[in-house]
């Protein structure tokens, strides 16, 4: 069959993990009682080392590290950064912005090496990833925008992404190469082939040393399949498929065929006026190969299992939290719609932002989130005009830690929410050109809604609803966090 037909993909069940899921992060500490002999003895050693109590995550333990791109206020639109994406092991970077392009960054060797580690990055790779289209058949331009960046596991000395705009994604292969050959038999050292009647003696190709360089080269093109937007890729754990999400559908494909895909999810109702809901999240479980979710509109996260059908219209688990009556309004419906949902690193929880909450949420609970963070709940007060300057309908995106202890996301203001899972705290903080000096400490803002506002506090009226931190990534195993403001990279690191 097509592109379009409903091919049951050939996928073996998987035995259930046999290891126990981790339990839930401890609430408590247990208090210990300490001789006087151990308390001095920490004395003396903090006094002596200067070693200080470690802070967590959620608190104001944060430092400038670097900034990317242009610091003019002048921004064109093709400059402004669509997403941000860190390899498996953090040792490559990649953004995309509105232009196509994508820019990839290389961890610094020096910062990993210094005493303390740094999060120091330097460009690696910059290339065109998408060019504007224009659909003739339906007279639609297609943007060259990039809505999302998946990396590959590494497989090879190259390194394998892809990057999909509205319509198509493309495989890339970014690889290194500091030698070439010359001397051959059959063509000139200009690249033109030579007349074998002048050809009178064999010659054995040399290699020769040359500078650095980087080359991306598109390896494989996935196009024709969807009828609306993507929104979101996934690579699955196998390495071999990935899904491609659009509003209404879900397509599997495999990594080394271009020309057919399986609809795996499928929501558009016969009759379009009856269309209730779009798909707004996909994503693979990290270790299950069979298993991904995806969130809708209206709120739910729907887990799919694909060894139960070919086409999975049937959900296996439904995750939705009962509307609290109190909060009703004509706002509730567009802001309960989920904008982004990821799992965590261990497979057992998965996080979904809406527009004013992060939710946590058990994989074994359906009917309720383990852990709710507001975002901005200062923002409920301000709905009406939000959605008249189409703010409301903002996706701010989501994303753990390496040990799925803490959670990031982004709000408005250029400010940026981190949540300490283990010790129940949470800051704000701005990601701000008035901070850009190495080390700088970033401090922690806060917002007031009314009454008198203290020093360090900024009016809620005073927010900028132009600047929004939507894109934001966690290095997979030390405290670095990428987020995007605007056409600006900011990253930043736990303090010296």
């Amino acid at each position: 069959m097509g592109r379009w037909g409903r091919q049951s993909p050939v996928l073996e069940p998987e035995p259930p993990p046999p290891a126990s899921p981790p339990p839930l992060p401890p609430r408590h500490h247990a208090f210990m009682r300490q001789s006087s002999f151990t308390k001095i003895g920490n004395m003396l050693n903090t006094a002596m080392n200067g070693t200080k109590k470690p802070q967590s995550n959620g608190e104001a333990s944060w430092c400038f590290s670097q900034i990317k791109g242009a610091l003019d206020d002048d921004v064109t639109d093709a400059d402004i950064i669509s997403c941000v994406e860190f390899n498996h092991d953090g040792e490559l970077l990649a953004t995309g912005d509105k232009g196509g392009r994508v820019v990839i960054f290389q961890r610094d060797p020096a910062s990993k090496t210094a005493n303390p580690r740094r999060g120091e990055y330097n460009v690696y790779s910059t290339f065109q990833s998408h060019e504007p289209e224009f659909d003739y058949l339906k007279s639609l331009e297609i943007e060259e925008k990039i809505n999302k960046i998946r990396w590959l596991r590494r497989k090879n000395p190259a390194h394998f992404l892809l990057s999909t705009n509205d319509k198509t994604v493309k495989l890339w292969k970014v690889s290194e190469r500091d030698k070439s050959f010359e001397g051959y038999n059959t063509k000139e050292e200009n690249g033109l082939t030579r007349d074998p009647q002048n050809i009178t003696a064999l010659r054995v190709p040399s290699v020769k040393q040359i500078p650095l360089m980087v080359e991306a080269s598109p390896r494989r093109i996935f196009a024709n399949a969807h009828t609306y937007h993507i929104n979101s890729i996934s690579v699955n754990s196998d390495q071999e498929t990935y899904l491609s999400a659009d509003d209404l559908r879900i397509n599997l494909w495999h990594l080394e065929v271009t020309d057919q895909s399986f609809n795996i999810v499928d929501i558009k109702p016969t009759n379009m006026e009856e269309l209730t809901e779009v798909i707004t999240a996909a994503e693979f479980h990290p270790t299950e190969c069979n298993v991904f979710v995806y969130s809708s509109s209206k709120g739910t996260i729907r887990l799919c299992d694909m060894r139960s059908s070919a086409l999975c219209d049937r959900h296996s688990k439904q995750f939705e939290e009962p509307e609290n009556p109190t909060n009703r309004s004509f706002f509730s419906e567009i802001i309960s719609s989920i904008s982004d949902v990821k799992l965590s690193n261990s497979g057992r929880y998965m996080i979904s932002r809406d527009y004013l909450s992060i939710k946590v949420w058990d994989l074994h609970m359906e009917t309720k989130p383990i852990e709710t963070y507001p975002v901005h709940e200062y923002l409920r007060a301000k709905l009406c005009s939000l959605y008249e300057n189409d703010c409301i309908f903002d996706k701010f995106e989501c994303c753990w830690n390496g040990k799925d202890t803490s959670i990031m996301t982004g709000s408005y203001n250029n400010f940026f929410r981190v949540f300490d899972r283990n010790a129940k705290k949470d800051v704000t903080l701005e990601a701000s050109r008035d901070i850009i000096k190495p080390k700088t400490v970033l401090k922690p803002r806060k917002v007031c809604t009314g009454g008198k506002r203290k020093k360090d506090e900024i009016s809620v009226d005073c927010l900028d609803f132009n600047k929004k931190i939507l894109h934001t990534a966690w290095h997979p195993q030390e405290n670095i966090i990428a987020v995007a403001a605007t056409n600006n990279l900011f990253i930043f690191q736990d303090k010296f």
